[in-house]
């Protein structure tokens, strides 16, 4: 329970703190690699920018299957705590629903609390006016880049995942 807190209160701060802080795109490397960086961009959808369905229905839809998901992963956790799975396999189990809480989070409150985001425009926290969505709409923050092999798989979907300088 404590590594779950943890992890969703390092990423709630740094999500914050890099969409109040800059535009969409690169912002720092990691510790000087060039293979992690942050890298700052909105999800509004599933996976890859997908959007399910589509405009606002969708995306609430999108949201409520991620509070039924966290539902789950949350009498999941508790399962296999109580049957004494393997520290290890609780400790993978709670990194993927800590990372599940926190796209929920983002989704459900962060179009109430920000004004929107893009390559030009810097977010603000509790903009006059509100913010640019409603509740269960919001955009989920993705700032981890790994860019470790250059390929291309399949077409016509490019995928960097290493680049030498």
């Amino acid at each position: 329970m404590l590594l779950i807190f943890g992890i969703i209160l390092a990423d709630q701060a740094l999500k914050i703190w890099i969409k109040t802080s800059f535009p969409f795109g690169p912002v720092m490397n990691i510790g000087g690699a060039h293979w992690a960086q942050l890298y700052f961009i909105e999800n509004k959808g599933m996976a890859w920018g997908m959007e399910l369905f589509g405009g606002k229905w969708g995306k609430i839809l999108l949201t409520s299957f991620r509070l039924v998901a966290v539902i789950f992963g949350s009498w999941y956790l508790a399962k296999i705590t109580r049957q004494r799975y393997t520290r290890g396999f609780i400790v993978c189990a709670s990194l993927i629903y800590a990372g599940a809480l926190g796209n929920l989070i983002d989704s459900m409150f962060y179009g109430l609390f920000f004004s929107q985001s893009d390559y030009s425009t810097i977010a603000t926290a509790f903009p006059k006016g509100g913010g640019y969505e409603g509740f269960l709409q919001g955009h989920v923050v993705d700032m981890l880049y790994f860019p470790m092999v250059d390929s291309v798989w399949p077409l016509p979907l490019r995928c960097t995942l290493y680049r030498a300088s």
